[in-house]
């Protein structure tokens, strides 16, 4: 069973950053994009970043370009998500997700069909 754990969350002042990481495990299906995202309650879920496994290549919502990196490390089965700026609008539960790809990325959320639980992000001002 395909499983991804995130870490990282907390809170944290406006202007600060925050680093997040996500694990996932028994993923067996080949290539792929890891891709985080967030929700507030009585929100749509919202894509942040997408990378995809054979060549790192990104993608990145609007709303974060300049002020977020996503990375990975496949060796570990890891992505990470670093956020710059933070404001009390980035306060959400964020979200790791994976989805089989021949190439690239999106933040579509129904292109992931396995997600994790997600880590609390709080921004105060």
């Amino acid at each position: 069973q395909v499983q991804l754990v995130e870490s990282g969350g907390g809170s944290v002042q406006a202007g600060g950053s925050l680093r997040l990481s996500c694990v996932a495990s028994n993923y067996t299906y080949g290539s792929n994009c890891m891709a985080w995202f967030r929700q507030v309650p009585g929100k749509e879920r919202e894509g942040i970043a997408a990378i995809y496994s054979e060549d790192g290549s990104t993608h990145y919502a609007d709303f974060v370009k300049g002020r977020s990196t996503i990375s990975r490390d496949n060796a570990k089965n890891t992505a990470d998500l670093e956020m710059n700026s933070l404001t009390p609008e980035d306060t959400a539960m964020y979200l790791c997700a994976i989805g089989r790809s021949y190439g690239l990325c999106n933040v579509d959320q129904y292109q992931y069909p396995y997600w994790g639980q997600g880590t609390q992000v709080t921004v105060s001002s």
